[in-house]
């Protein structure tokens, strides 16, 4: 038992060793609350966070949704060390070039820009805009930042009167004239744009230049609203529209649990697979259509899916498997040559024990041939009659026990030459000669 447990306690302290050092490298269990950062409480990116609230609710995930001005503030609050916020949506090209620290997980809709004109025709230029007051959305806005941007690249931007308001307070501006023109992002005009697409005197600007303006900014694509779309007995809009439309993406973290990305991507199929007023079922979400680079986890569920126990299993069964899995290849890779060569160090430790008693009887088989009296003889005979003793306490496995029989056997062969006295020719051709090697 001694050496079994020599042998193969160190075997398991060091397995126990290597599965606390992969558990150490694992990722910890996923956080039960996240926070996102949404938008204004009438906008899209407020409608879809409460639903994935509620779909994240089924696994046990709290998901608290946090009301701001819109992207910029979203990627601020990102950005913060401390209460902030892990996920957010973000406009597409809101975002800085450098923007450490954060991932994008999917684009997950368009959200065109809609520019409505007090004027008696349809406007088809942004520098027909020149010398009026324009809504461009409020501080901290995402509307607020694509329309500077592109009044800036059209040459209006310092002709132009620049009001800070957005949302309903802009429809409200334009509707009673305080605004000459008023800019919106959102991929759910309806309710909120109703009033401007009935108002007489009010249009819906069809950007002439769309093709241009997605070339020259990358996150930009070109979208079409189809005649009668939003209204097919009205008949609104009254003609095709063209515009142009960012698309909103989810950013997190990059500290954020890969089982929660999961949960997110399954959360975000739900919500907009089946398509939406300007995409096609499938389209997103979409590893297209970004500014910060994607999670490579969220691109992997993009591509293949959730993992097999992510389908089978519930959420948080699932994440203690694939934790499990993920510790148990270092153990495996301890465990097989353990379990390998243990037997045999097991087995050479235990023949070892027997042989070192046949080196101590060797030495007492050359004593007596060398003997030269009766109390040569004697202390011959004493040796070997603790060694029989010593070999009486000596236990091994019973698979081992044909080598302890046979040393006792050899022990009794030279105790009953050494009583004889019979001498050493007799022992040059001793089967304990030829059996005990060396």
């Amino acid at each position: 038992m001694r050496d079994f447990l020599k042998i193969y306690v160190p075997v398991v302290l060091l397995i126990v060793a290597g599965f606390g050092l992969a558990y150490h490298f694992v990722n910890p269990a996923p956080p039960r609350t996240v926070r996102i950062a949404a938008g204004p409480e009438q906008g899209a990116y407020m409608e879809s966070a409460k639903r994935y609230r509620e779909i994240l609710a089924r696994d046990g995930i709290t998901l608290e949704v946090l009301a701001t001005s819109g992207s910029i503030q979203n990627l601020q609050l990102l950005q913060m060390p401390v209460n902030g916020v892990d996920v957010a949506f973000v406009q597409g090209g809101t975002a800085r070039e450098d923007t450490p620290g954060l991932m994008s997980l999917a684009s997950v809709f368009f959200e065109p820009l809609w520019v409505f004109v007090r004027q008696d025709a349809p406007s088809r230029y942004l520098t027909d805009l020149k010398g009026q007051r324009l809504a461009v959305g409020i501080e901290g806005s995402g509307t607020r930042a694509l329309a500077l941007q592109l009044l800036a690249a059209s040459g209006v931007a310092e002709h132009v009167t620049l009001l800070p308001i957005g949302g309903d307070e802009a429809v409200q501006a334009i509707l009673v004239g305080k605004a000459d023109a008023a800019f919106f992002v959102t991929a759910r005009p309806l309710p909120q744009l109703a009033p401007l697409f009935r108002t007489k005197g009010i249009h819906l600007m069809s950007l002439a230049q769309a093709d241009a303006l997605a070339q020259r900014f990358r996150f930009l694509s070109k979208v079409v609203l189809p005649e009668g779309r939003l209204d097919l007995a009205a008949n609104i809009p009254a003609r095709d529209v063209v515009l142009v439309a960012p698309a909103a993406a989810l950013v997190a973290k990059d500290t954020l649990h890969p089982a929660i990305i999961d949960r997110f991507i399954q959360a975000a199929n739900e919500v907009h697979g089946g398509g939406q007023l300007f995409s096609d079922p499938d389209e997103f979400p979409s590893s297209r259509f970004i500014d910060i680079p994607m999670s490579p986890d969220a691109a992997r569920d993009l591509r293949s899916g959730p993992t097999f126990f992510r389908r089978h299993l519930p959420f948080w069964a699932a994440n203690l498997t694939e934790r499990f899995l993920v510790m148990l290849v270092p153990l495996l890779t301890l465990l097989i040559p353990f379990t390998r060569f243990a037997p045999a160090i097991y087995r050479w430790q235990v023949r070892r024990r027997i042989m070192r008693r046949y080196r101590m009887l060797r030495r007492i088989e050359e004593q007596t041939a060398k003997a030269q009296s009766t109390a040569d003889r004697d202390r011959a005979l004493e040796q070997l009659r603790a060694l029989e003793d010593e070999v009486e306490e000596l236990h091994v496995p019973t698979g081992h026990a044909d080598g302890l029989y046979l040393l006792r056997t050899h022990i009794r062969f030279i105790r009953q030459i050494i009583e004889t006295g019979r001498g050493m020719e007799y022992l040059e051709g001793s089967t304990l000669k030829r059996n005990s090697g060396n």
